[in-house]
């Protein structure tokens, strides 16, 4: 075992699963804390991820649930456990406290510092100087001037210093390895100093490639002494890649698959990004078929039932003259008093999404077995209706949103394909990529 982790939300869970992928590492994702059998069948993987939903929850939530997976996660023995985080850090501290995440980590692996990793340079994601800036489009934008991400409906980033960002939501002292630091001669030296100056966790800057080999060669030789507790997105996992095929520990890296084109695709969609609305308006211009959902009807104990009946008999008869379907509640932001809750939300599309595919299967027109699935918060919640127990990585599409296949002991959802996409990845023709099996190569 070379590697656990716990991801925030299911998107990004799949993001690291892609980069373990990738690397040539076997890996599993498993959706809720595996029973021994599920685990037995994969013995063979080396890394084991659990996607979990804390982004959207309370601190009270997290101190109530986290404790028992990262205890499930100790047991593994790996030198590595991350708590893995979106690549923006959005989080406050009523929702998704990350603070709160160090702080139950810090009370079961009892690890001699909690490294923060957040650069992921594969998605556009920097941070200089312990700011945090996010790429967008073609341009690149400091966190609090990001077009979406500063106007987060639930979790806005107005802080753009990311220890500032976290005295907010734990009190425990916070250094930073900044990018001179990392290209010393001896970064080691920095780490120590930061330590004797009584830090708990140490936030490292992260450029580039170069930058996040020097981040793993300095995380993996403390792991190899006493396992570590890690924060951060999947460029800690892309950091770790680095150098274990230094030390060869892992193979070479395999070819990246190629996905099977599929003649439709379903798409649900929670996001209210400005990316996914581009998306959704450039495929239902070029032949998809839209249905646009109330998501305030959607989540009305009164409207539910009818709202999610009308659009899966819409969604069916698209299907059966042969098109692919979009079913979305947003395009672009909403106002914050239109904004239902990600939790809310996601459950209602999980359970119009159950009910469209046993629909399906339970006709003798199309079937449909690829989903894509759209917006971090909502996708969580979404999945979690669907009775599967894990994921593992078919193919790539795009940075930070593969095609993965599902593992469930109802035979209706075994094997189904989904993609897990966030809210900002993805270029505008993404669904029809997802579809006609090409991927795209950057960010």
């Amino acid at each position: 075992m070379l590697y656990t982790y716990y991801g925030d939300d299911f998107t990004g869970s799949t993001d690291v699963l892609e980069s373990l992928a990738l690397a040539g590492v076997e890996s599993v994702l498993f959706l809720r804390p595996p029973t021994p059998q599920h685990l037995a069948a994969f013995s063979h993987c080396r890394a084991i991820g659990i996607a979990g939903d804390s982004r959207s929850r309370t601190p009270e939530w997290m101190s109530s649930h986290l404790p028992k997976i990262f205890t499930t996660l100790k047991s593994f023995n790996a030198p590595i456990t991350h708590y893995k985080t979106c690549s923006t850090f959005d989080s406050s501290p009523t929702r998704g406290n990350i603070g709160r995440a160090i702080e139950i980590g810090r009370t079961i692996f009892a690890p001699e510092f909690i490294p923060i990793v957040v650069a992921a340079p594969h998605l556009g994601r920097y941070v200089l100087f312990g700011n945090l800036y996010a790429t967008a489009g073609d341009e690149t934008y400091r966190i609090d001037l990001h077009p979406t991400m500063s106007r987060h409906p639930v979790t806005p980033m107005t802080e753009p210093n990311l220890c500032k960002h976290l005295a907010a939501q734990t009190q425990l002292p916070i250094a930073l390895l900044d990018i001179r630091d990392l290209a010393s001669a001896n970064p080691e030296t920095a780490l120590d100093t930061a330590l004797q100056s009584g830090a708990q966790a140490i936030l490292f800057d992260g450029l580039d490639e170069t930058t996040l080999a020097a981040t793993g060669k300095l995380l993996w030789s403390h792991a190899a002494t006493k396992p570590l507790f890690v924060v951060g997105s999947s460029g800690l996992t892309e950091s770790l890649v680095a150098e274990w095929h230094t030390r060869n520990l892992i193979p070479a890296a395999p070819q990246a698959l190629q996905p099977n084109p599929v003649d439709q695709v379903l798409v649900i969609s929670g996001s209210c990004s400005p990316i996914t609305a581009a998306q959704i308006q450039w495929a239902l211009h070029n032949g998809f078929a839209g249905i646009s959902l109330d998501p305030e009807k959607l989540t009305h104990p009164d409207h539910a039932a009818t709202t999610a009946d009308i659009a899966i008999k819409q969604t069916l008869g698209y299907l059966d003259r042969g098109r692919s379907v979009i079913l979305y509640t947003a395009l672009g932001p909403l106002t914050i008093s239109t904004q239902p809750c990600g939790d809310q939300l996601g459950t209602a599309l999980g359970n119009l999404l159950r009910n469209l595919l046993r629909n399906l299967l339970a006709q003798s027109g199309p079937s449909v077995r690829r989903v894509i699935l759209c917006g971090g918060d909502t996708s969580s919640h979404t999945v979690q209706q669907l009775g599967l127990h894990a994921l593992t990585f078919s193919a790539k599409l795009a940075p930070g949103a593969p095609l993965c296949r599902a593992y469930s002991d109802d035979q209706s959802f075994h094997s189904l394909e989904f993609v897990l996409k966030g809210g900002q990845i993805g270029e505008p023709d993404f669904f029809s990529l997802a579809r006609s099996g090409r991927h795209q190569n950057t960010p």
